[in-house]
Order: structure tokens, then C-alpha cells, then sequence
């Protein structure tokens, strides 16, 4: 299923459309903003957490790399005076955004919601989804080359490797190769025409609730953002920029996602397993105490708002040991190679 951000959208009766977050309970426990203290939202979006955290005395920094959220950023900026730093930034570059605007650096709690927003997927022109058309954009930042970019000019190979690791789309190929026969009449240009490819070469497994092209333009939204490198850096800048204490909060909706952040909190919070066959490794310092199990939304609000069913949360407080070496690898990531695929660097 393509994983968004956590927000339901419920008709009011003026026609406004208000954004409830998933696990917005659950967030606030781990997260425990409290007065004086500084929190970052780094993926701001409609602004839905943003709003809690302020709500109980902290100030924040509010990050998003999609412009098109600062209407809402301005609106809660006025609601909460000189409490609340907006900053159009990606969330990957959070330890200089941080740097940049908190005396000393540091914080007291990180809280990050992975993926596209409902906001992002309702605006037909932004190419997010293939409910309505629009061009086949993707890009949450508007800079780089967008989704027709990739499939039109992407080797049919290195396309089917996209679509079946950031998709975990079995008939990867089958999609390349349609992608590749029809670009070579005409290019890509709308969501609505590439779905249709896409979906008539997948075509429907039994039982499969989802439209079958819905994986594939998932492996290219992800692609085309840089949303899993974005992730691995945004765990690492939390490291550097929480105080001892700091509480780092990630709602994940997607398995790739929730498996970094897996990785990196066991990574940073547990020893590893000594054996006598091996030789010793030096010990790393453990950054954080974490659980390190995930919760999920409760079933009441799952049957209210079917985006929770996907949603996992995961947390973890900083401990004293200064970071690890920022040069080290992003090895408890676990990322693929696409990274040396053109268009890696949108």
C-alpha cells in the first residue's frame, strides 16, 4: 500500500478539511514536550504535531522541504508568537538546520512522520497519486528532475531494480519493459497514462486490494525524493543535535522505513553479541536507550482512520556518549545501490 503521512481528512461543516495525525497520543508520550524546552518537527506537512508539541509550552522548529506547507507554517507561527521557527529545508539536513537557528545546537526531542502527506496526494498537480491526473511529477521539494524525467530516460534495468526494492514490486521487469516500449513512441508525461501502463503490465493478483500500478509509483516517489537516504541522515543529525535526555520519536508507514529506523536505534542502543570464533571489535559507544519495539495505532483509531493500520512507531532517549564519527558509513541502513543510478542525487 503507497504509505503517507498520518493524517485523515474529515469534511467539516463549513468545507474545511482539517488534518488529524495518526498516533498523535502515542507521539506525545514518547515525545513529553514540555515548557522551555525545544522540539523539532521535521517533517512539518499540515502541521498537525506541530500544533500538540506547541500546545503543551515548547517551542519549536518546524521543518519541511515542500514550500507549499508555509501557508500553514505562517498560521501556526501567528498562533504561538515567538515560539515557532519555520524552515523550508529537507529533514536529512537537520543537525545544520538545527545549528543554524538554536543557541548551542542542541534540543530536546526529534520527531519525524515519513512519507507523503494527504495534502501532498489531494493536489491532482503535484503527481503524487493516480486518483486524479496530473503530471507525472513526485517531486515534494519542486527542484531536480521529476517522475517522467526517471521513466523516460532511466535504463529499463536500473528502472525494474527501483521498482522492486523501493516498490517490493514482483513484476518489476514486466513494468520496465512496458515503460521502455512505450516511451519509444511517446514520452511520459501524465499520472493517468502511466498508471495505465503500469497496471495493464502488473495487472491484478487475486485478492489484491490495490490498484496495480499503486507499488511502482511508490518506488518512484521514493526514488525521486531520496526518502530513504533522506531518513538514514535525519536519524543521524537527531543524534548529534538531542541533548542527554532528548527523546527521538519516528512514525514510519512503510516497511523500508520502519527497518532503518530499527536498525539504527539497535545499532545505537545495543552491544553487539560478543563470540569466541570471532576476533574482538571495539566497542561504539550506545547513544541511545530504546525499546526498540514498535507500537501500532489502536484498533479504535485504525476503524476510523484507515492510514493508522500501516503506521509504527518507534523511540528512543539520548544518552551522554557524545555521537558517533559523523564520516561513518550509514551501514545499519542497510541501502541499496540505487544510489549510484542517475537522478540519485533529486
Amino acid at each position: 500500500m503507497m504509505e503517507h503521512r498520518g493524517e485523515l481528512h474529515v469534511e467539516t461543516h463549513d468545507g474545511s478539511v482539517p488534518h488529524i495525525p495518526v498516533m498523535l497520543a502515542e507521539v506525545l508520550e514518547a515525545l513529553r514536550p514540555k515548557i522551555g524546552e525545544t522540539v523539532v518537527d521535521g517533517t512539518f506537512g499540515a502541521g498537525s504535531y506541530s500544533r500538540a508539541i506547541l500546545s503543551r509550552g515548547a517551542n519549536l522548529v518546524a521543518i519541511d522541504r515542500d514550500p507549499d506547507a508555509f501557508a500553514e507554517a505562517d498560521r501556526t507561527a501567528r498562533a504561538f508568537p515567538d515560539r515557532m521557527t519555520a524552515v523550508n529545508g529537507r529533514f536529512g539536513e537537520l543537525a545544520d538546520l538545527v545549528a543554524d537557528r538554536v543557541p548551542g545546537g542542541l534540543v530536546d526531542g526529534v520527531v519525524l512522520d515519513i512519507g507523503v502527506s494527504s495534502m501532498q496526494l489531494d493536489q491532482a498537480e503535484r503527481g503524487f497519486s493516480f486518483a486524479k491526473d496530473g503530471p507525472l511529477d513526485m517531486r515534494m521539494g519542486g527542484h531536480g528532475p521529476t517522475a517522467a524525467d526517471v521513466v523516460n530516460r532511466m535504463k529499463p534495468g536500473d528502472l525494474a531494480r527501483v521498482f522492486s526494492f523501493l516498490g517490493e514490486e514482483r513484476h518489476a521487469g514486466r513494468a520496465a519493459r512496458a515503460i521502455e516500449a512505450r516511451r519509444g513512441e511517446r514520452p511520459f508525461e501524465r499520472t493517468l497514462d502511466f498508471a495505465g501502463v503500469v497496471g495493464k503490465a502488473v495487472g491484478r493478483a487475486p485478492g489484491d486490494r490495490i490498484d496495480p500500478a499503486t507499488r511502482v509509483f511508490q518506488a518512484l516517489r521514493i526514488f525521486v525524493n531520496d526518502e530513504l537516504g533522506e531518513l538514514a541522515r535525519a536519524l543521524v543529525g537527531a543524534e548529534r543535535v538531542l541533548k542527554p535526555g532528548g527523546r527521538l520519536v519516528v512514525v514510519s508507514f512503510h516497511s523500508l522505513e520502519d527497518r532503518i529506523v530499527k536498525r539504527f536505534l539497535r545499532d545505537r542502543s545495543e552491544a553487539p553479541s560478543a563470540s569466541r570464533h570471532m576476533p574482538d571489535v571495539p566497542a561504539k559507544a550506545l547513544t541511545f536507550e530504546a525499546r526498540n519495539r514498535a507500537l501500532a495505532a489502536g484498533e479504535a483509531e485504525c476503524a476510523g482512520n484507515p492510514r493508522a493500520r500501516s503506521a509504527k512507531l518507534r523511540f528512543g532517549t539520548r544518552t551522554a556518549e557524545p555521537p558517533r564519527d559523523a564520516a561513518d558509513p550509514l551501514d545499519f541502513a542497510a541501502l541499496p545501490s540505487l544510489a549510484a543510478l542517475p537522478f540519485s542525487g533529486a
